[in-house]
């Protein structure tokens, strides 16, 4: 994340690989799978989107305001999320930040694909409505933090779950990824395109990155374990 690693990010990194530890038994075991997804490749992938969390692809950038209590809340602001706004705010001594826009490869481009290839090979217009529901709470809830980017609380992809279970039991673990998952990165992109950019602003807006990457990983993680108990 932002090529900066903290105690915030390093105890995250710890946590999420301690909960993968049952999952590697339980997915050498064929007891875990996401859809179309089996345990093998299914383990793979979360791993994979723990290990990219760590790598941002720039894809392109904007001008944003630089609030001036970026330099009081900086420190407070890098033990929170993790992300070296200290170093930014120093090294950036202008009103404007040409906020550099990126890719987290474990936290939005992979989790896209796995959406992109569920929905593909296994199509359900249940995932597709719950996701409406969760684009919707990401968008009134979700916000857009000064030198961090936006932040989506950590628990939204657990919202799909009772819907899922209801309206879709038999593929109850495949809809609350795709839903919530893609239901997030939805929102998330939502989010960047109106915030005000004359009002707030970051040096980098980590897309599936700072701010986001909790609530997608928790919610493939609570989905995959789901799919144990159906």
């Amino acid at each position: 994340m932002r090529g900066y690693l903290n105690k915030t990010n390093i105890r995250m990194l710890v946590i999420f690989g301690l909960v993968l530890l049952p999952i590697i038994n339980l997915c050498y075991h064929n007891k875990l799978s996401l859809g179309s997804i089996s345990s093998i490749p299914l383990f793979l992938l979360l791993v994979l989107m723990l290990a990219g969390s760590a790598i941002e692809i720039p894809v392109t950038k904007i001008r944003t305001k630089k609030p001036e209590h970026l330099n009081r809340d900086a420190l407070l602001l890098d033990e929170m999320y993790g992300v070296s706004v200290l170093q930014e705010v120093a090294h950036e001594k202008r009103r404007i930040f040409d906020t550099i826009i990126t890719l987290n490869l474990g936290g939005f481009i992979i989790p896209l694909l796995m959406v992109l290839y569920l929905s593909l090979t296994q199509p359900d217009t249940t995932a597709f409505e719950i996701m409406l529901i969760i684009v919707l709470f990401v968008s009134l809830f979700a916000e857009m933090v000064s030198g961090v980017g936006i932040v989506v609380p950590d628990y939204f992809g657990l919202v799909s779950i009772p819907f899922a279970l209801i309206l879709s039991p038999h593929n109850a673990a495949a809809v609350i990824f795709v839903s919530s998952t893609g239901g997030i990165l939805i929102g998330i992109i939502a989010a960047l395109l109106t915030f005000n950019k004359e009002r707030k602003g970051s040096a980098y807006i980590n897309l599936g990155g700072a701010g986001s990457f909790k609530a997608i990983y928790v919610t493939a993680l609570i989905a995959s374990l789901i799919s144990y108990f159906m």
